[in-house]
């Protein structure tokens, strides 16, 4: 039976590409040295240093939120569960980006957590399924 995207899966789709949003962000200073890329945003200052420091931890938090994502969808977890948790995700990680740019540490890190908690409740869906 062929599947259809559901929300949740969209939501993957949408969370890969959140860091792109911090990467602009951090490059918007029109100067981006695209022949040294790394060195030129190791000097950024301020909210755009910030802003890949988003972009970096972005990117770290993608891998277990599709896996979890994906391991739910294919254990059969409860679509309500899963949909919900994964929205929360990438609400949360938006948050957490715009935390960081604005250099709000404390909000930035309860947004952190609550944005972990709905990775760790992906694979808690897949693990309660009942068969």
């Amino acid at each position: 039976m062929p599947q259809t995207m559901t929300l949740a899966l969209w939501c993957v789709l949408i969370a890969a590409f959140i860091p792109f949003v911090f990467a602009g962000m951090a490059k918007s200073q029109g100067r981006f040295d695209n022949a040294r890329p790394r060195a030129w945003l190791a000097e950024l200052q301020g909210w755009r240093q910030r802003a890949h420091w988003a972009q970096l931890n972005t990117f770290e938090a993608f891998p277990p939120f599709a896996a979890g994502v994906i391991i739910a969808e294919m254990t059969g977890g409860s679509q309500a569960w899963v949909n919900g948790l994964a929205v929360a995700f990438v609400l949360l990680r938006l948050g957490y980006g715009f935390a960081y740019v604005a250099d709000r540490p404390t909000l930035r890190s309860l947004v952190w957590t609550g944005a972990f908690g709905c990775t760790v409740g992906l694979f808690l869906t897949a693990a309660f399924v009942r068969a």
